[in-house]
């Protein structure tokens, strides 16, 4: 089973992390090393995930984390999860 980020996701992150760990470097680092925890444990907790609200496919499922959104595609095919992006919700008006 194989985790790939798109790089999409890793400029997302950057951009959510920057501003964070200017703000507070242990925040950003917590932040960091829980989603990786979540993205390393996918393949035994993927289903637990609900469909994304951003596609309309099956495969494509939405992690919430700390007002972030990660929506992940399952390849089956190729055994692999690939996520996406990350969408920083926290912000919203």
């Amino acid at each position: 089973m194989n985790i790939t980020c798109t790089p999409l996701f890793t400029e997302q992150l950057k951009a959510i992390l920057a501003p964070m760990a200017k703000a507070n470097p242990q925040s950003a680092k917590s932040f960091k090393l829980y989603l990786d925890t979540i993205l390393l444990n996918l393949p035994t907790k993927a289903k637990k995930y609900k469909p994304s609200i951003f596609f309309d496919d099956d495969a494509v499922r939405d992690i919430e984390h700390q007002g972030c959104t990660v929506p992940f595609y399952h390849d089956r095919e190729k055994n692999t999860y690939i996520i996406l992006g990350i969408i920083d919700n926290r912000y919203e008006a």
